[in-house]
C-alpha cells in the first residue's frame, strides 16, 4: 500500500489476435487503468504483452512473467490486474510467481459494482454475479484462489464478505435467483400496467459515465443524485415528464455499458436490463469528449443486440458539448448526422431533443389511435 493506505497495482494488457475487442489493446489497457483507479488503487506500472495466443499455465510468456515479477518486487505492489479473464490455474501460477494477488478485468469491474450497490436489488444482483464468477474458481476443499485475503477483488456488496464454501455458494446462488425472480415479477407487473394504460416508455442507455443520470434529471426535472465515475448507477431510476397531447411519458435510466462487459453481470442484472427490452424508444447517449466515441457506439449497440433490443427505435444523443470548442464539436458531430448534440448539464440542445421525443411519442400514439 502507498502512504495514504491505498492498494498499489501493476496492470497488464494483451495484444493478441486471439483477444477480439472493438477498442485497441492500448485503449483497453487505459480503460483498465481507469477501472483500477475507480477501485481506489494506484497504478505503479504498465506492461503490454504481445503474443499470438494464450499460454495455458500463465496466459503470458515466461519472459513476461519474469518481467512482471521484477516490476512487482521493485514497486512492492499489492496486486497485478490483467485486461483479460483468467483461468483459476493461471491465477494460482502467477500469484506464486509474483508473490501478490492476481486479478482479472472481470474482478475489477465486479469490485466497482460492489462498491456502488446501495439498494437491496442492486446488492442481490452484484452478489449473484460475484458468486457465479467465484464458484468455478474455487480450488481444493472450498479454498478460494490462494491469496484472496481482502481488499480489491474480495469486496462483497455493502459489508458482506464473499463466502468460499462450494455448497454454501450453490445454496446462496439458488436463493438469490429466487429473489431476483420475485423482482422480475414485480417489474413485469409494473410494465404490463404501463402498457395497458398506454404510457410511452423511454430508456436511456450508454457507456458508463456518459451522462445518463444527468440527462434524466434534465428531461424530467428530477433530482436524481449524479456521481462522476464508472458504474455510479446500478439500479433503474424511473421518472416522468408531460408531453402535450399525449400525457405522461416514463423515462428510465439504467446501468452503464463498457467494453468487455462480463457475461456474469449481464446475466445477473437481467431484472434491471429487462427494462431496455420493454422500451418504446431508446436514447443512446455518447460522450463527445471520449476519442473512442465510435467504439462506444459499437459497444452499446452490441449490448442492445445481446439483450434482444436492436429493433427498438432509437435516438442518438452526443452529450457534454459544453466541454469542447465549436470546431471540435462540429468535426465530431458531422460523423453522426442524425445525432442530437446536447449538454445535459447546462441544457444546450435539450429543446430540440424534447421536440424530437415529442414527435416520436405523438407518432406512436397516432398509430395506436388509428
Amino acid at each position: 500500500m502507498d502512504e495514504q493506505g491505498r492498494e498499489t497495482a501493476v496492470i497488464v494488457g494483451i495484444d493478441s489476435p486471439y483477444e477480439e475487442n472493438i477498442v485497441s489493446p492500448e485503449e483497453s489497457l487505459e480503460e483498465l487503468e481507469r477501472l483500477v483507479r475507480a477501485c481506489g488503487a494506484v497504478v505503479m506500472g504498465r506492461v503490454m504483452c504481445r503474443q499470438k495466443k494464450p499460454y495455458p499455465a500463465t496466459y503470458i510468456s515466461s519472459g513476461k512473467v519474469n518481467e512482471i515479477t521484477e516490476l512487482c518486487q521493485e514497486e512492492g505492489v499489492d496486486f497485478v490486474a490483467f485486461d483479460v479473464e483468467l483461468s483459476p490455474r493461471q491465477v494460482v501460477n502467477m500469484e506464486d510467481a509474483f508473490d501478490c494477488k492476481v486479478l482479472d478485468r472481470t474482478q475489477i469491474i465486479l469490485d466497482i459494482f460492489a462498491r456502488h450497490a446501495s439498494t437491496m436489488e442492486g446488492k442481490i444482483q452484484v452478489e449473484l454475479a460475484q458468486l457465479t464468477y467465484l464458484l468455478p474458481r474455487l480450488v481444493g476443499k472450498g479454498k478460494v484462489l490462494s491469496r484472496l485475503g481482502g481488499g480489491i477483488g474480495t469486496r462483497g456488496p455493502g459489508e458482506t464478505k464473499l463466502e468460499v464454501d462450494r455448497r454454501r455458494i450453490r445454496n446462496r446462488i439458488a436463493k438469490l435467483l429466487n429473489q431476483i425472480e420475485r423482482v422480475e415479477k414485480r417489474k413485469r407487473y409494473a410494465s404490463s400496467r404501463r402498457r395497458r394504460r398506454g404510457v410511452f416508455h423511454i430508456t436511456l442507455v450508454g457507456y458508463t459515465n456518459s451522462g445518463k443520470s444527468t440527462l434524466l434529471n434534465a428531461l424530467t426535472g428530477a433530482e436524481v443524485f449524479v456521481e462522476e465515475g464508472y458504474f455510479s448507477t446500478l439500479d433503474t431510476t424511473t421518472r416522468r415528464f408531460y408531453v402535450e397531447g399525449a400525457g405522461d411519458v416514463v423515462v428510465s435510466d439504467t446501468v452503464g455499458f463498457i467494453s468487455k462487459l462480463p457475461h456474469t453481470l449481464v446475466d445477473a442484472f437481467k431484472a434491471t436490463l429487462d427494462i431496455v427490452r420493454e422500451a418504446d424508444l431508446i436514447i443512446i447517449i455518447l460522450d463527445i469528449t471520449d476519442r473512442r466515441i465510435f467504439e462506444q457506439l459499437d459497444i452499446v449497440e452490441g449490448v442492445l443486440y445481446e439483450l434482444g433490443a436492436e429493433e427498438i427505435p432509437t435516438i442518438r444523443v452526443i452529450n457534454k458539448i459544453d466541454l469542447m470548442g465549436r470546431e471540435e464539436i462540429e468535426a465530431r458531430v458531422s460523423a453522426f448526422p442524425d445525432a442530437v448534440p446536447i449538454s445535459a448539464k447546462y441544457g444546450q440542445g435539450l429543446s430540440r431533443l424534447r421536440d424530437i421525443i415529442e414527435g416520436r411519442v405523438l407518432s406512436k400514439q397516432a398509430g395506436i389511435g388509428g
